[in-house]
């Protein structure tokens, strides 16, 4: 048998197993005397608690310990976890870009500490921070096994200081147990920590982690063992008012309105491991504005959820079904309708509740329902947004997940079609991940029914895949019936049977300047059904990726593609020109450069220049990204997306053009103000969103937001917004 089918033979039944070999492990001690929190560890039962050190390298070298050293002491009382931290370093020639809380750590100094308070390896809660004392909180869910996984929208209350010294800093930090969520009586959680080192050029974490596996990857933990047992997990009641007084114009209709609007939101904790959340009347203005972009598919692409109500537990929610072509629910459907003209609104969210966590240390629980608005003059109706799911543990790292989703209009208005009164969606999901997660995977099956459902509507997939050091391969294909359908999910086509494949071989010089370089191939393949499976698009791409221990990273790809177009089809945007006719297809082939500097520098950059065929023409594109900062107060960055497409007469020719400059000034550790420009002729739209944050108390907030849209073709104001917005974390 070849040696590669042998591995993948001991991987599969590794799922069975869980934990690597030589787990690490250290005792939280228990105190009676809370620390001050200053950063300065100089409370004498820092001095004799037990450490977890020894961090390994995890990049440039994934087999040789850290050259920095890093140390973390942990102790608690019946109320609070206390963290010591002692990071050794080259010098102070830190690199902090900002101030301001909720960063991302790749490029930048700090350390993050991971619990796994179920000790499931599924689910745990992130905590970070640099040598500033700036924070950061994540969730990270599916394991740790994919970035869509890591969530920094979520927020909770916690305190953590630092102090710098010649060559080290230390931090102090204090996390209530009531942030947490862990079974009652527990002695035991699974912990990791990893640490961004830029002056060494060095990432390092407790636990072991290969370069092949995300450095949260919740595979690779080790033990922290509590002296006693804990007792209940209390997470007090939570009341999150608002306040929001608005004033906008509307120059295209000659409109305008002030309004004053008050709501809030509520966090209750039920038994040790479930959440209640309450939302009434919310409002969303305080939310980043999304990124423009240039889409020249025929398909609709799907944009993050950054509303903070529908962030915990997500999971629970968001990860059935495959996430590019099936997700039966994609949370930002809730809130938004068209109207009459087809243009995408607001629709007001009347109340919601939201109840997810843990039933028992394996049985996992969520149950969200969202009511809307009726708005008659625009036809939309008031629906009631019901998802109820579970999720049972399955051997190590595995489940096997089931949901029901149910939109209905209870009081169906008379500009509502019957055939749109109520859309219901159920289905199972398993997910597979063994003890290294070299080996994860899904399989699935989904219905939905609607007032006049037929025989069938469906949709099913799986995938698998599997990392190794040297070697990747993913195998994805998916099923979506003419009649399935689901009002609150992601479905950007249907009538599709599509499938994929990944495969990439790596390779790592022991010497040089280049830390792993490889090959990578990746093919898609379409066809529809009912045109008894003809093939109307495919993809192939190769490239050559090479990352260097500059942290700079370069790939080379050469794309072919297929397309037979189902519908006319204008991609220029052009006035006047005719459409690709449905039924023709096209085969074209391009090629690209994609390079990205050191982001440790002062000034860094992105690059991708590509060129080739398209459709029956020719397109040029030029992607970039600059960015300057002056750390840690001022960062100053401009995303550009350029495109010249050239198709001959009778059709279009178009120059596209994205630019998108952004200023974020932190003035302080509580006040904050970002601008972002978006000029895009695409969408014949200059936009800017201006933004001061004052974080006066932990979690409480004043925002003071600018928003003003301009038509681009001829240049006129469209609309101006001004949004003060007051909320404020009421703990009882």
């Amino acid at each position: 048998m070849p040696k590669n089918y042998i591995s993948l033979f001991l991987s599969l039944i590794s799922c069975f197993c869980v934990a690597q070999e030589n787990q690490k492990s250290f005792v939280v001690r228990l105190i009676e005397e809370a620390p001050i929190i200053d950063g300065k560890l100089d409370e004498a039962f820092w001095e004799f608690a037990e450490a977890a050190d020894s961090f390994q390298q995890y990049f440039p070298s994934d087999s040789i310990p850290a050259t920095q050293t890093t140390s973390i002491k942990m102790v608690y009382d019946n109320k609070t976890l206390y963290i010591g931290i002692t990071c050794k370093t080259l010098g102070d020639d830190y690199v902090i870009p900002s101030l301001q809380r909720d960063f991302r750590a790749g490029g930048n100094d700090n350390i993050s500490l991971l619990f796994d308070t179920f000790n499931d390896g599924t689910n745990a809660f992130l905590f970070g921070i640099n040598p500033l004392g700036v924070r950061r909180e994540a969730l990270i869910t599916g394991g740790g096994s994919d970035l869509r996984g890591f969530t920094t929208s979520w927020d909770i209350k916690w305190k953590g200081e630092t102090h710098i010294y010649e060559n080290s800093y230390t931090a102090e930090i204090a996390i209530p147990l009531t942030s947490f969520k862990f079974s009652e009586g527990t002695k035991k959680w699974r912990f990791n920590s990893y640490r961004f080192d830029m002056q060494a050029n060095e990432r390092s974490t407790w636990a072991k982690i290969p370069q092949n596996q995300l450095i949260f990857n919740l595979a690779f933990m080790g033990d922290m063992v509590f002296e006693k047992p804990l007792g209940k997990s209390r997470t007090p009641l939570a009341l999150i008012p608002y306040l929001t007084g608005i004033t906008s114009r509307d120059f295209e209709n000659q409109d305008s309105f002030n309004n004053f609007k008050y709501g809030g939101d509520a966090k209750v904790a039920i038994g040790n491991g479930m959440n209640l959340d309450v939302t009434i009347n919310p409002d969303f203005s305080q939310v980043e504005v999304d990124n423009f972009i240039t889409n020249l598919t025929r398909f609709e692409v799907s944009l993050p959820e950054r509303r903070q109500f529908f962030i915990d537990n997500n999971d629970l929610f968001g990860n059935f079904g495959g996430g590019r072509d099936a997700n039966p629910f994609f949370s930002r459907r809730i809130g938004i309708a068209r109207d009459t003209a087809g243009n995408t609104i607001e629709n007001r969210i009347i109340a919601g509740m939201r109840l997810s966590g843990k039933l028992s240390p394996t049985l996992r629980l969520g149950v969200l329902n969202i009511q809307t608005e009726e708005d008659a003059a625009n036809e939309i109706a008031s629906n009631n947004n019901l998802m109820v799911s579970l999720q049972q543990k399955v051997f190590a790292r595995s489940n096997i997940s089931a949901f029901f989703i149910n939109r209905q209009s209870f009081d169906r208005p008379g500009f509502l079609p019957e055939e749109e009164e109520y859309n219901r969606v159920f289905g199972i999901d398993y997910n597979l991940a063994n003890k290294d997660n070299s080996l994860i995977g899904k399989f699935y099956v989904h219905k939905s029914i609607d007032p006049d459902d037929e025989i069938g509507n469906f949709s099913f997939g799986a995938n698998m895949a599997y990392n190794e050091r040297n070697y990747s391969a993913v195998f994805d294909f998916v099923y979506i019936d003419e009649g399935f359908n689901s009002d609150l999910g992601f479905i950007p086509r249907k009538d599709i049977y599509k499938s994929a494949g990944f495969f990439s071989r790596r390779f790592w010089p022991k010497k040089g300047a280049i830390n792993s370089h490889g090959l990578e191939f990746f093919t898609t393949y379409t066809q529809v059904p009912s045109l008894d499976f003809k093939n109307t698009d495919s993809f192939n791409r190769l490239s050559w990726v090479v990352n260097f221990n500059s942290l700079a990273e370069l790939e080379v790809g050469f794309e072919d593609r297929y397309v037979l177009l189902l519908n006319d089809f204008e991609p220029t945007g052009a006035d006047g020109v005719a459409a690709l006719s449905a039924d023709e297809d096209f085969r074209f082939q391009s090629v690209s450069v994609n390079f990205r500097s050191d982001r440790r520098k002062v000034f860094s950059y992105s690059l991708e220049p590509s060129y080739g065929e398209f459709f029956n023409g020719y397109r040029y594109s030029l992607q970039g990204r600059v960015n300057i900062r002056l750390q840690p107060k001022f960062n100053f960055s401009v995303r550009t997306n350029l495109d010249r497409i050239e198709l001959p007469a009778p059709f279009g020719t178009a120059d596209i053009i994205l630019i998108s400059p952004r200023i974020d000034y932190t003035l302080n550790k509580s006040l904050f103000w970002s601008t972002l420009v978006q000029y895009s002729n695409q969408r014949d739209n200059l936009g800017i969103n201006s933004r001061l944050q004052w974080r006066f108390a932990p979690l409480s907030d004043l925002f003071l937001v600018y928003t003003d849209n301009y038509f681009v073709s001829p240049f006129l104001p469209q609309q101006r917004t001004i949004n003060l917005k007051l909320t404020y974390w009421l703990n009882l």
